[in-house]
């Protein structure tokens, strides 16, 4: 078993979302000791990085204890349970395209000032640099 900060450490998640997560129902079976600390079994620990995971793609609360709730109602509910899955991977997939985009340009201003840098070179896409310029061409 294990406390929150413990479980904190080795999901790498607060203790405070950790908490704010099994008051929101998230962690059905999550087990309490005689002095009301929570403790989490290897089991729990699925239930948390099942959460970890939808939250990180912005599934909503609602959505998470849908999915959390027909969990516990049974193999009945794998359908639904497959739906959710598969709109979350493709929110995932969505913003894995946004991300490389940035990604992209990120490398490209990175080799950008790399060549400034190497070359000794002003940055003549600064636009600061344009109005010290123009400033100069009006004087």
């Amino acid at each position: 078993m294990y406390t929150i900060k413990e479980v904190a450490e080795k999901m790498d998640v607060s203790e405070h979302t950790l908490r704010f997560w099994a008051k929101c129902g998230f962690f059905p079976f999550v087990k309490r000791n005689e002095n009301n600390t929570r403790l989490f079994s290897d089991s729990d620990l699925d239930w948390v990085k099942i959460v970890k995971c939808l939250r990180s793609v912005g599934t909503e609360n609602k959505s998470i204890k849908r999915y959390i709730d027909l969990c516990i109602a049974g193999d009945s509910t794998i359908a639904e349970r497959y739906d959710i899955i598969k709109t979350t991977k493709q929110k995932a997939l969505n913003q894995m395209d946004v991300l490389k985009k940035q990604l992209a340009i990120l490398d490209y201003k990175e080799d950008f000032y790399q060549n400034l840098i190497k070359n000794n070179l002003k940055d003549v896409w600064n636009p600061i640099n344009k109005l010290t310029s123009e400033d100069s061409a009006v004087r």
